[in-house]
């Protein structure tokens, strides 16, 4: 059913979506009989979608050409009632509208004014070399796909931490990834209830970046490998002193110790404040001072849990770790947790350096003592850490990412059962950067995030190891805040735990573990610190953290 309707002096066609007199047969008709005024350069067809393949072969041009389109003047203004809105309508361009120009205005332009370029049309443009290419050119590539290409924002570096050593030459742990981390916080969605972190030490990963073009038609590889670079830095609480004395630090340790009773809080001042490096300094000053050794001296003034926190803050890094792995398993028992956070969250160079201090200091192979004192899949994942052997190239290969989400998928919740080996040799060797790649590509192909995967696939102490390897990748500052936190939570306080974290972390990035522990846990780690412990021991902690 068609009819006619004047607006303005522009000639329309109406006909009904639905109407059953409507057809393609009674459009053609309507507008062969149908002239509409020439002068008039806006006037339109409106037809049903049903319709537009006739009134498009009326017009000489293929139903494809018409355009979408709603005219919200017309909305409601003398339409019959039969007319339904809620139909799309097609718009087409009459033929021979608009005209190829308009006449001009009498009297303008002013004589003398008029234009000095030529007609549109009548002249093409210049193909110049290098210039922009014409419409439908081919000299830019097409837009890429949902997706786009990644950019390096926001992925770390590998093996999560700057290869660069602390004064003294003890290696560093410092770093921890941008990005997005390994979700947000536990009123929001992510991995694990775990917040992205405010900065970090490694660049890489944000939000993939869609480039729109590229000079002279390059196209790039369907997926580039771009190299990481290294945008924020993690921060320490504790940095080196200023105008730093050895000798006069060892005469105020040596005052505070000598005679009766100890003066902690002189002690807490010094060691609190001093790194690493000049901590050893001091205990050689010492020495050459005094003729006695400064920690025998501290173990027969201090107990308990302050005894273990000034000792550890004592031991150079490499120490420490490789000591604490071998209390980890010395004697009955083994505290796999331990192994896991040491092995699990370090570098290459670190892990190597650890080996060997173990098998100086101890006379014993650290790997011949992860097999004897675990087993199954867990003892492979801690030899397979202990190599130090991980990929730390620092670019991205999204496609891998891809392929090893794949891989990953079929192995765990695409089959019945679970490929094991397949985990531990994807999360075992690839670089942490990578591995952040390969989480966020497993979380769109499995509808779930890889942790919860691991949760569902695996139980124990290997579940908890390749979960500390996603979380480092994704978020190390808010892997030892999740630590910290459970260290302290319910009754009781694993003090162990505690300080080996606020000690190694001292000077890495226990400014972002702060952080995100008042973001995760809404309330402040100094406040935690306060109600779970006390005396000295709480007061150098707090030094230590900073309020």
């Amino acid at each position: 059913m068609t009819r006619e309707k004047s607006v303005r002096g522009h000639t329309q066609v109406i006909i009904s979506p639905t109407h059953p007199n409507s057809s393609p047969h009674q459009l053609t008709s309507f507008l062969r009989r149908k002239t509409l005024p020439p002068a008039e350069p806006q006037a339109n067809t409106w037809c049903a979608p049903a319709l537009c393949g006739a009134a498009g072969r009326l017009a000489g041009q293929p139903g494809s050409a018409l355009r979408l389109g709603l005219d919200p003047d017309k909305r409601g203004r003398g339409f019959p009632p039969w007319h339904r809105w809620d139909a799309p309508l097609m718009r087409m361009s009459y033929p021979g509208y608009p005209p190829s120009g308009y006449p001009a205005f009498p009297g303008y332009p002013p004589p003398g004014q008029e234009s000095v370029y030529s007609p549109a049309g009548q002249y093409p443009y210049p193909a110049v070399p290098g210039g922009f290419p014409p419409m439908g050119g081919s000299a830019y590539p097409a837009v890429p796909p949902a997706g786009g290409f990644p950019g390096a924002a926001g992925y770390p570096a590998p093996g999560g931490y700057p290869g660069v050593p602390q004064p003294g030459g003890m290696p560093s742990y410092p770093g921890a990834p941008t990005g997005p981390g390994f979700g947000v916080a536990p009123n929001g969605s992510g991995f694990g209830g775990y917040p992205q972190p405010p900065s970090q030490s490694y660049g890489g990963g944000g939000p993939a970046q869609i480039p729109m073009g590229y000079p002279g038609g390059q196209v790039p590889s369907p997926v580039p490998t771009q190299p990481t670079a290294m945008t924020q830095s993690t921060q320490g609480t504790i940095q080196a002193a200023p105008n730093f004395d050895a000798g006069r630090d060892a005469e105020i340790l040596r005052k505070a110790m000598k005679g009766f009773g100890t003066d902690e809080q002189a002690i807490i001042n010094v060691v609190a404040n001093r790194s690493n490096d000049q901590r050893q300094k001091i205990k050689a000053a010492f020495k050459t001072m005094y003729g006695k050794d400064l920690i025998k001296d501290l173990k027969s003034e201090l107990s308990g849990n302050m005894e273990e926190l000034i000792l550890a803050l004592f031991m150079p890094p490499t120490y420490y770790d490789a000591w604490s792995l071998r209390h980890a398993m010395k004697g009955a028992g083994t505290q796999e947790r331990v192994l896991i956070e040491i092995l699990c969250t370090r570098t290459n160079q670190e892990i190597q350096n650890i080996v060997r201090t173990y098998k100086t200091e101890f006379g014993r192979d650290i790997e011949q003592d992860i097999r004897a004192d675990t087993s199954g899949h867990f003892e492979r994942l801690l030899v397979s850490m202990c190599q130090g052997n991980r990929d730390e190239n620092p670019s991205v290969n999204y496609q891998k990412a891809q392929e090893d989400a794949q891989r990953l998928y079929q192995a765990g919740e695409g089959k019945l059962g679970t490929d094991e080996s397949c985990f531990n040799m994807i999360l075992a060797t690839r670089s942490f950067p990578q591995l952040k790649a390969t989480v966020e590509a497993y979380s769109q192909i499995a509808n779930r995030d890889l942790l919860s995967s691991i949760g569902r696939e695996f139980s124990g102490n290997v579940e908890d190891g390749l979960k500390t390897i996603v979380q480092c990748a994704l978020n190390r500052p808010a892997f030892f805040a999740d630590r910290i936190y459970h260290s302290m939570k319910g009754a009781g306080t694993d003090d162990s735990t505690l300080v080996r974290i606020v000690v190694t972390r001292s000077e890495i990035d226990l400014v972002q573990i702060k952080q995100l522990f008042t973001q995760m846990y809404q309330k402040t780690l100094a406040t935690m610190i306060s109600s779970d412990t006390s005396g000295d021991y709480r007061n150098l902690l707090l030094a230590i953290v900073g309020q």
